[in-house]
């Protein structure tokens, strides 16, 4: 039982001196290539039509 906490321990230190943790020399890099596109589609109700008809000088075209 001893043999293999003791075993375990040493291969736990060996292991130990495997492992690094480096931040990398140069700065990563993400590439994005996104494209949105928004359809914008309005309607208007028919009270909502009449009033910019019947105010033009409101509404210019």
């Amino acid at each position: 039982m001893a043999g293999k906490a003791l075993g375990i321990m040493a291969l736990c230190l060996f292991a130990g001196g495997c492992i690094t943790v480096k931040a990398p020399d140069k700065p990563i890099e993400i590439n994005l290539n996104v494209k949105v596109q928004q359809e914008v589609i309005v309607r208007l109700q028919k009270d909502a039509q009449d009033l910019i008809q019947s105010n033009p000088e409101l509404f210019p075209v």
